[in-house]
């Protein structure tokens, strides 16, 4: 894999020398399939990681599928409820608005309450279990969430720009939120008929990445 030692690079909040174009959490994946708006398990609040899969095999294994699960949506972030299970964290691998890539995962997010002072960004947003279209949304300039790592160990990130969107985004997953929902109802049956129209072109080429994936990952 080529080292991506040109960009500032973020693991887990913590800057590193150089890091692989892949987290390496993916080699060690499998690719699972990602579950679509309208699925039970997206549109409720998930359960708290126990303290008991802290550390555990199970844990582990769940996130380095959801690693290269994203990478084979050609996703940047990607939540336990998109893989279908119902638990409350996710995995990311995403740039700042000022090029630093962020990659890592959060156990049982909580994003901070947003300043009213702090600016919300209207961009482009889209999501791995809406395939295909995107719509403006509002968000917080910056965000802040706190969580664990795999192993039980504090997490605390803080992002601005797409990163900060990023974090919003997933963290609402766990929640049992998409963005579709926070559109108007008008914005939100626009983007879902596109979907329709979309998807079974996205998730083709899905299975064609997965394939690709698979090989370039391959030891």
């Amino acid at each position: 894999m080529s080292e991506q030692s040109q960009v500032a690079v973020l693991v887990q909040g913590r800057e590193v020398a150089d890091f692989p174009e892949f987290a390496p959490e993916a080699a060690r994946g499998s690719v699972r399939r990602i579950t679509v708006r309208g699925e039970d398990v997206l549109h409720r609040r998930n359960k708290d990681v126990p303290a008991q899969m802290l550390g555990g095999e199970e844990l582990h294994r769940l996130i380095d599928d959801m690693f290269v699960t994203m990478y084979a949506a050609e996703g940047v972030g990607l939540a336990g409820n998109q893989v279908g299970v119902d638990l409350r964290l996710f995995v990311y691998d995403c740039l700042d608005d000022e090029g630093v890539r962020h990659v890592g995962h959060v156990v049982n997010p909580v994003l901070d309450e947003r300043d009213p002072e702090t600016a919300l960004a209207v961009e482009s947003e889209g999501c791995l279990s809406v395939p295909g279209p995107h719509a403006e949304l509002g968000r917080a300039e910056t965000a802040t969430v706190r969580g664990l790592d795999r192993d039980g160990n504090e997490v605390v990130l803080t992002g601005s720009g797409y990163f900060a969107r990023c974090l919003q985004h997933e963290t609402d997953h766990t929640l049992g939120k998409l963005y579709v929902d926070r559109l108007s109802a008008r914005e939100r049956k626009r983007v879902l008929k596109k979907m329709n129209e979309m998807a079974d072109n996205v998730l083709a080429r899905r299975q064609v990445r997965a394939q690709e994936l698979e090989r370039e990952l391959a030891p």
